[in-house]
């Protein structure tokens, strides 16, 4: 029950303030309304430090189903825990995704672009092709996982005080150099709850929810989360170790 509540409230810190950014940024009357993709690269980035510091001292803080499953596929979590880290994480995104609407219930009211009402909530590709934009998001997502999997190795002594900010650099880092194609969902749970959630709720002049693009932020992740970590544990950590 411990990593489960955890792994909750730290994926609902994750999609509040990742979200909220994005809200920030994007709907009508915010005082940050148009402050650009460096606002929102950078407050994913603070959010998720942020969110890995409040939940990681009892799960670890994956907050990711993707990234879950990266570290099942090498063994370094059970299948059982695995399913309890990712029903943490897909309870806590879906009441993230409520609270992000109660904090900006006045500006999803005043939002008359359906477009933008969804992209506070969920992600879009910038040029669409579903092929491609999995590709993209596994890509993007392969280096997250390496990433995590770098920062708090034994042997690098980044991991123990400084590592989940050093996790939040890395999700600044993937915003401002990968991610202006798809909005770089790299987590299942970050863009597919929210998007049922926004699919729920009574906004005015929303549109619909866009379940055509849903599979690119799912799909992609797992396939990038799992292909980085194994190439980690099989490849670059033997190659490193020779």
């Amino acid at each position: 029950m411990n990593v489960f509540m955890a792994e909750l409230f730290g994926t609902l810190l994750l999609v509040l303030l990742g979200c909220g950014v994005v809200a920030n940024v994007v709907l009508k009357h915010s005082k940050a309304e148009n402050s650009g993709w460096i606002v929102i690269s950078l407050g994913w980035g603070f959010g998720v430090g942020i969110a890995v510091y409040a939940a990681g001292w009892v799960s670890g803080a994956h907050l990711n189903p993707a990234v879950t499953l990266g570290f099942l596929a090498i063994g370094g979590i059970s299948a059982k825990t695995a399913a309890i880290y990712i029903a943490g994480q897909c309870v806590g995104a879906f009441l993230g995704a409520i609270v992000l609407w109660l904090a900006f219930k006045q500006h999803f009211d005043e939002t008359t672009d359906p477009g933008l009402i969804l992209a506070a909530f969920s992600t879009g590709a910038a040029i669409r092709n579903t092929k491609w934009n999995i590709i993209s998001e596994a890509i993007t997502t392969a280096v997250l996982m390496i990433g995590i999997l770098a920062i708090f190795n034994v042997n690098n002594g980044i991991g123990a005080g400084f590592g989940p900010y050093a996790v939040g650099i890395l999700v600044c880092t993937l915003g401002l150099c990968l991610g202006g194609n798809t909005g770089y969902a790299v987590n299942p749970a970050r863009d597919l709850m929210p998007r049922i959630v926004h699919a729920l709720l009574p906004i005015k002049n929303k549109g619909d929810s866009d379940w055509g693009y849903a599979i690119v932020p799912v799909v992609g992740p797992i396939l990038g989360a799992v292909a980085g970590a194994l190439l980690w544990q099989h490849v670059l950590i033997p190659v490193f170790t020779l």
